[in-house]
């Protein structure tokens, strides 16, 4: 009796370490898949806080709050099911659309360059002046509609990372990177959006400590949204960059992203200590200038082709 005890206890014991191994594999597997949609991440973060511009700051979390759980809805509700039922049935189509984010996230990079060099703004970056519940309403389902498309991208690259585990596996970590990037990305944001009133409050304290940092932060906010924005829009054009390179070698073609790999190994293996770093830079750097090759090519065919056809008549 006492062994049968034994070897069930023994068979309890190895099914808790399975089950603990496992979920260890799905947080490393939902930490990569995370990595891999980094670049969205950012330009998320990046293009959340101009929504809030101009609110009155009581209203200003409460609008992140409504915009987070858009985001949720989204990710859970409507992009979730679709890429978990694409991923078993047409796992094929994965690279195609894949590459179709790629091209539409260099062309978000490149319309941004585009526009701060040329002074064609949309005017989509001026702060929002809102007052009453509709207008509110409207802030917030422009910035729900503007996340689907970021949280597309977002989950579709974190379903190719883990394209070759098991359904329900996929279906579990992609649960976890769309709540765990949700509260990362609007987590930030709030903290963004309140960083200079929490200055404001240093600034009215007896301290002069206190002033100081206050002081600071104040100072810091428009450094810190400009950082952002820049980061993202880097951040778009390499992360696009490297899902077209990889893409098209995923294809068949595998001569541009070759050309890259080589590059990069030559790199590592001149620099030493640094190789790895060195490396991987080289790897960016194609990447984001793949990104603003193709980006160009789109914002020329968007922008400056129809005003062409325009002028000619």
């Amino acid at each position: 009796m006492a062994g049968g005890i034994v070897a069930l206890l023994d068979d309890v014991a190895a099914l808790a370490r399975l089950a603990a191994a496992s979920i260890d594999d799905v947080g490393a597997a939902a930490g990569r898949a995370s990595a891999k949609a980094a670049g969205v991440v950012v330009d998320d973060a990046a293009v959340t806080p101009r929504y809030v511009q101009g609110l009155a700051p009581e209203r200003e979390l409460a609008i992140i709050g409504r915009i987070a759980k858009g985001s949720i809805i989204n990710k859970l509700l409507f992009i979730l099911p679709a890429a978990l039922l694409l991923s078993e049935f047409l796992p094929w189509l994965l690279t195609p659309i894949l590459m179709v984010g790629g091209t539409y996230l260099c062309f978000e990079g490149a319309e941004k360059i585009w526009e701060k060099l040329s002074g064609h703004g949309h005017g989509t970056d001026e702060p929002a002046s809102v007052s009453g519940p509709e207008q509110e309403k409207t802030v917030v389902s422009g910035a729900v509609r503007t996340d689907f498309i970021l949280s597309a991208e977002i989950m579709v690259i974190s379903l190719n990372e883990v394209a070759d585990e098991s359904f329900w596996t996929r279906a579990i970590i992609l649960v976890i990177v769309a709540l765990g990037i949700t509260v990362l990305v609007y987590g930030v944001v709030g903290l963004i959006v309140k960083m200079d009133d929490i200055g404001l409050s240093l600034t009215r304290r007896a301290s002069s400590a206190a002033q100081a940092v206050g002081r600071g932060l104040v100072r810091a906010m428009p450094i810190v949204l400009l950082t952002l924005s820049t980061v993202g829009v880097v951040a778009m054009l390499w992360v696009g960059g490297h899902i077209l390179l990889v893409g098209t070698d995923d294809l068949g073609w595998h001569g541009p992203y070759g050309l890259v790999h080589d590059m990069e190994h030559a790199v590592h293996d001149a620099t030493g200590a640094a190789g790895a770093v060195l490396g991987w830079l080289t790897n960016t750097a194609a990447s984001a200038v793949v990104g603003v090759v193709v980006g160009a090519v789109v914002v020329a065919i968007l922008h400056l082709v129809p005003r062409r056809s325009t002028s000619s008549h």
